[in-house]
Order: C-alpha cells, then structure tokens, then sequence
C-alpha cells in the first residue's frame, strides 16, 4: 500500500487511478482530480508529504 501525496489516502498501487513521476520518484492516486492536483503543484504535495515523514 501507498499513500496518495494528495488526500493521504492508502491504496494500493496495481489499482490506483493514476500515477505520475516526479524527480525519479513514482507517486500513486485515488483518483483522476488528485492526480491533476498533482501534475499542476507537485513541490507543494511532495514537500507536505516529506514534512509529515516521522514528524509526528
């Protein structure tokens, strides 16, 4: 299972609805509108998710 960087759902990987490569690194959707969130501000979702890692 991953998380979508977008909503911070858990899905797995061979069902997501889409996914997108960004500096080398695959990221996985929930859906077609988190994934053009995605594609249109990915420093602002790859940073949230890099900001949330073990930070708790």
């Amino acid at each position: 299972m991953v998380k979508d960087p977008v909503c911070g759902m858990e899905i797995d990987p061979k069902t997501a609805a889409g996914k997108s490569e960004y500096k080398g690194q695959t990221y996985y959707f929930c859906s077609p509108g988190c994934k053009r969130s995605f594609d249109k501000e990915p420093e602002k979702y790859v940073g949230v998710a890099r900001a949330h890692m073990g930070h708790h």
